[in-house]
């Protein structure tokens, strides 16, 4: 798979995936608790999972996107990848502390690990996608609905499908081929 077609399938599919996983999450609270084990849990979170590599995978293609003019807009960008890289893995393994409790119980991310991952990842992410609309590959718009989406989530987990669609207007331009996306020279 080629990086544009890559970035294109995770700028359409990760939201989507968030966004089932938002409604799932819903649908499971509707009688007040959640069923850990339950279908609904852990498709939800399979759907949170992959989701969370494709953005990963998305951050990577991002950078094969951008020029490399001089040192600064490299070590920015190689920087932004390795932030986006390490807040998914971090996500990833919240997630997988969540579908399987033996992991969890085994080898826990501390809270503030856990925050900090997950700042890391939309500072990374949004970084490389600011440095698009400077290489004037992404509309100026793009990166702000994508960092709008991310800080709903904090907000309420309710929001996360509201999330989703805000996430996926952002990614759009990637998405639909509005956005140059063939390999910086």
């Amino acid at each position: 798979m080629t990086s544009s077609s890559l970035v294109r399938t995770a700028a359409v599919t990760a939201p989507v995936l968030l966004f089932g996983y938002g409604v799932l999450r819903l649908i499971d609270g509707l009688d007040g608790h959640r069923d850990k084990g339950a279908w609904m849990w852990n498709t939800g979170h399979v759907m949170f999972f992959a989701a969370m590599v494709l953005l990963g995978a998305l951050a990577v293609g991002a950078r094969r996107m951008l020029p490399a003019r001089d040192f600064g807009n490299r070590l920015a960008s190689n920087l932004a990848v390795v932030g986006a890289l390490a807040g998914t893995a971090a996500f990833l393994w919240v997630i997988a502390g969540d579908l399987v409790p033996s992991f969890a119980g085994a080898a826990p991310l501390p809270g503030p690990l856990s925050i900090a991952g997950n700042a890391v990842f939309v500072l990374g992410l949004v970084t490389l996608l600011f440095q698009l609309v400077r290489a004037h590959r992404l509309p100026a718009w793009s990166p702000v609905a994508v960092l709008f989406a991310f800080l709903l989530i904090p907000v309420s987990l309710e929001l996360i499908p509201a999330a989703a669609v805000l996430l996926a207007a952002g990614l759009l331009p990637l998405a639909g081929g509005r956005a140059r996306l063939s390999p910086a020279a």
